[in-house]
């Protein structure tokens, strides 16, 4: 075997992750080429991993015709194999491979990625969640992302017990906040389409539960509550990846203001977005404090 084969095979593979967040992300995306290159390549692959999971239980399995049982089974295969992957330090799937290689090198392991896969295959159903079985889901299929981006930003770093602990929960919450605003900007999509009704607090009416201002402001008071929790642990970070985490935070911020401005009832039909120029204004900011001694 020639010595750069593996190399060569894990730069295609990173390479293959750069296409999937330049291509399906635009806030996190954006914010993250604020990132150090190597840095910035890691949470891509850690990025593209979580996508391809939620692209196989979500509308383009579905759509190439895929049965729910199928998705199933596929999607248990995607987890063996990123387990076989975290042992081995190799994949034939280039995305498993590339976030293998981010994971080995940061110490994540299965006890992350197992809530993320337990969380995707709850999204193979429809389902109308309570609180408890919200919490759990969200703790899968954000707080753990949440905690493998920090695990990466933390590399190297000593700091004392305290000062992790507040990363670490900042980083959940964060997690957690985005999560929570992708729950009432895509509400229409998510129950007209798929059929899930992710808020708790939605009102179970029939055909399909509403979303009500009532729930929508104990969802946006929740949201805002993690992100104030998040903010006491950005200037914790790394000078190197704190305006990449601060800019997306504040797109996801800027968003939480226009989803708390939006009635209800035109969340249940309309898609709120922040404008492409108003997340530039963000990114113009970001650049000025990293410019920053």
């Amino acid at each position: 075997m020639n010595s750069t084969d593996l190399p060569l095979y894990t730069a295609t593979a990173n390479a293959s992750a750069r296409v999937v967040i330049r291509r399906y992300s635009t806030s996190f995306g954006w914010a993250s080429r604020l990132l150090p290159g190597s840095m910035r390549d890691h949470i891509a692959r850690i990025y593209a991993l979580v996508r391809i999971a939620d692209e196989l239980v979500d509308g383009p399995a579905e759509a190439a015709g895929v049965d729910r049982e199928t998705r199933a089974a596929m999607l248990d295969d995607l987890e063996a194999e990123t387990e076989r992957a975290l042992r081995r330090g190799f994949s034939t799937n280039l995305v498993v491979h590339a976030f293998a290689v981010t994971a080995r090198a940061h110490g994540i392991g299965i006890e992350l990625c197992g809530p993320f896969f337990a969380s995707m295959r709850r999204d193979l159903d429809s389902v109308v969640f309570d609180q408890a079985q919200l919490d759990e889901y969200i703790h899968g299929s954000a707080e753990v992302v949440g905690l493998m981006c920090v695990a990466v930003f933390e590399a190297g770093i000593v700091r004392e017990h305290s000062e992790r602990e507040r990363l670490q929960e900042g980083a959940r919450r964060l997690g957690a906040a985005f999560q929570k605003v992708n729950f009432l900007r895509d509400f229409s999509g998510d129950h007209d389409d798929l059929g899930r009704t992710y808020l708790a607090a939605a009102a179970p009416t029939s055909p399909a539960p509403a979303l009500t201002d009532e729930a929508k402001t104990e969802a946006i008071a929740s949201i805002r509550q993690d992100l104030r929790v998040a903010d006491g642990a950005i200037p914790l970070l790394d000078p190197a990846c704190r305006p990449a985490v601060w800019a997306a935070r504040a797109m996801f911020g800027e968003l939480t203001d226009r989803l708390d401005a939006a009635p209800a009832s035109v969340l249940m039909t309309t898609r709120v977005r922040v404008p492409d120029y108003v997340k530039a204004r963000i990114l113009m900011r970001a650049l000025a404090m990293k410019a920053r001694p």
